[in-house]
């Protein structure tokens, strides 16, 4: 098993579909452990993640759908032993608005 890594840092969910997490390289495989998302605004909201190609917000693709995150509060999602992403695989994300949920994945690379 490897070290636990911050896979992408704390940043913004865009209100349209944009990566998260881009792969570092051909050779490696990332298995996501943790994701972490917090509400920083006034209200309730939502996001949605996926993964597939970059950028993707297809259909079929979710590994969370209209999450609600409460005012104030965080929504952890775990995955075990991890949920992997090949090389040419990316996490990408919505928000139902811009710059209120900010996303922290952590896990691991592993060689593929």
């Amino acid at each position: 098993m490897g070290t636990l890594k911050l896979i992408a840092s704390p940043a913004y969910i865009s209100n349209s579909a944009a990566n998260i997490y881009s792969p570092p390289n051909a050779a490696v495989d990332t298995l996501i452990r943790h994701i972490r998302v917090v509400n920083t605004d006034s209200s309730a909201r939502t996001f949605t993640l996926y993964v597939g190609g970059t950028g993707g917000s297809t259909a079929g693709t979710e590994i969370a759908k209209d999450k609600s995150v409460a005012v104030g509060d965080a929504v952890d999602l775990y995955f075990a032993p991890g949920l992997r992403l090949t090389s040419t695989q990316f996490l990408s994300g919505i928000a139902s608005v811009a710059s209120k949920l900010v996303i922290t994945v952590m896990g691991e690379y592993v060689a593929n």
